[in-house]
């Protein structure tokens, strides 16, 4: 027999449906930061000796979406057996992914300039150094449809092209605005995922009281 009744009934399922939901955002997020992962225009640039900052976020967000997957499950579980150790559980797992996503997400906003500027400063050196550099240079211009840098376009055979700190601004820009942004919003659903744990194992806690 159901350990809750009336309105916690309809928690019960709202919780249900919700770590459904989180599971397949778990899904999105691992998706996403494999994807950024394992970009062929990522890792072509930052494989070569570029600094990789740029991966700390890619890291954490697919240690929270195979963790979030995880989570899922067990809080499902959690709501249709109506287990307040399976729901603490959920609970804890889901403060510890909040740090992470909110984490993910400062630091794709935050530290998006110095992503961009030590990027930025490793192609000018090896624009700077020549010799056993050129074939690195030749993968930016080819990546990122550019040639030279602002101060320098005498190298380039189309002058009316982007330059290459442009372009990697471009580049990364986008790619950690959607770090940012993603890890924020999943961070705020995950809010309400702990309400709802806490009311429904709340409300176990207290009819077993009564019983």
């Amino acid at each position: 027999m159901s350990k809750v009744q009336g309105g916690m009934k309809c928690v019960k399922y709202l919780l249900f449906f919700f770590n459904f939901i989180f599971w397949l955002s778990g899904s999105l997020v691992l998706a996403l930061g494999l994807w950024l992962k394992f970009d062929s225009s990522t890792s072509s640039l930052l494989n070569n000796g570029a600094p990789e900052t740029f991966f700390i976020a890619v890291y954490i967000l697919i240690g929270a979406g195979g963790t979030m997957m995880l989570v899922g499950f067990f809080g499902c579980c959690g709501a249709v057996r109506e287990s307040q150790c399976l729901l603490g559980l959920f609970f804890t797992c889901l403060v510890v992914i909040f740090g992470a996503e909110v984490a993910a997400g400062v630091f794709g906003i935050m530290k998006k300039n110095q992503v961009i500027e030590e990027v930025q400063n490793f192609y000018s050196n090896l624009i700077k150094e020549g010799g056993n550099n050129t074939a690195v240079v030749s993968i930016y211009h080819r990546i990122l449809d550019c040639c030279g840098d602002a101060e320098e376009k005498t190298m380039c055979s189309n002058p009316e092209v982007k330059d290459c700190k442009a372009a990697i601004s471009d580049f990364f820009d986008d790619k950690l605005y959607i770090i940012g942004y993603l890890g924020l919003v999943i961070a705020g659903v995950m809010v309400i995922g702990m309400i709802f744990s806490i009311v429904l194992c709340c409300a176990i806690r207290n009819n077993r009281e009564v019983i």
